[in-house]
């Protein structure tokens, strides 16, 4: 269990693993958490498409300085590729452009699919939340507006063919951020000859937040009107740091890690040769997290990179 923090003006500070349904764009999903924990201060960690659906980890209070963190965290998708047509979007949602007969084999299908396994140049779509200009790429693309993209390199950890029924084609693709799994599927119709589209998109995973674990907005408002302050849906800050080694801090230290200074390793409890590591999560004598700290081998010394209290 995990108790809900409701420090500074009742502020929740969390991260919550929210599963977005079809629909729904990345901000309204925020916008209906804005409702229901009565807060500003909530941010996503990478934009869905409308019309998928899966994980969508989302940070509350302090833990929205960790938006970032999680948007560069590898993911995993579960897609349907069609085969056979090809549209402005990318997906089954857009205009055709091009049709052709679906004349590959399985093998063939399966063969090209992983090829695209290892570093890959994508062109991110022009129906993006990329920035050009200051522009969205996708509100140029309404008003029929087509500009140069460069290649972005991404890459394509493994691809997992489930099933073929051509023409279409579901698989299990993890891979790193910035990844555009329509245009892979774009790609894949281009390189097989006959075109291809995405039909569905799932998000199964974003670093350690599963799709078997996250909660719908309904389920949220019904749970967040509990009584009592022990919430399993909320999962605390340091969550996204449980690779790092943690450190706690003798009694003395409190001064020091109050104001966010540099803390001696002799002011360490269990300060030993493998705690000397780039990055630690820092703990204070209360065993409340503190942040994200780096070890200064020449001064002997813990330094802050990014901190996690009023």
């Amino acid at each position: 269990m995990i108790k809900c923090e409701k420090e500074y003006s009742n502020m929740i500070n969390g991260i919550i693993n929210v599963y977005k349904e079809k629909g729904y764009t990345s901000f309204d999903v925020v916008a209906k958490m804005r409702g229901i924990f009565h807060q500003k201060k909530i941010g996503h960690t990478g934009t869905l498409d409308p019309d998928a659906e899966g994980v969508l980890p989302v940070c509350l209070g302090k833990a929205t300085k960790v938006c970032d963190l999680l948007t560069d965290k590898d993911k995993e998708y579960k897609a349907v590729l069609l085969l056979g047509q090809e549209t402005d979007t990318q997906d089954v949602s857009g205009e055709v452009l091009n049709q052709a007969e679906v004349t590959v084999s399985e093998a063939e299908v399966t063969d090209v699919i992983m090829s695209f396994i290892g570093s890959y140049e994508q062109v991110p779509p022009m129906y993006s939340a990329l920035k050009v200009n200051g522009q969205k790429l996708c509100d140029l693309a309404r008003k029929g507006i087509t500009v140069e993209r460069k290649a972005r390199t991404v890459q394509i950890h493994d691809i997992k063919v489930l099933s073929v029924n051509l023409p279409e084609v579901e698989m299990m693709v993890s891979c790193s951020k910035g990844t555009y799994i329509r245009t892979l599927c774009d790609d894949i119709g281009k390189k097989l000859g006959c075109f291809g589209c995405m039909k569905s998109l799932l998000r199964t995973r974003v670093d350690r937040f599963v799709v078997e674990e996250a909660y719908t907005l309904s389920e949220l408002e019904e749970l967040s009107q509990d009584s009592g302050n022990e919430w399993n849906f909320l999962n605390p800050i340091d969550t996204v740091f449980q690779k790092y080694e943690s450190v706690t801090t003798l009694p003395e230290a409190q001064k020091l890690v109050d104001n966010g200074n540099r803390i001696p390793s002799e002011m360490i409890t269990n300060f030993s040769d493998d705690k000397m590591q780039e990055k630690v999560r820092l703990y204070d004598v209360n065993k409340r997290f503190i942040g994200l700290y780096t070890y200064l081998e020449e001064s002997k010394e813990y330094k802050p990179i990014k901190l996690f209290m009023d």
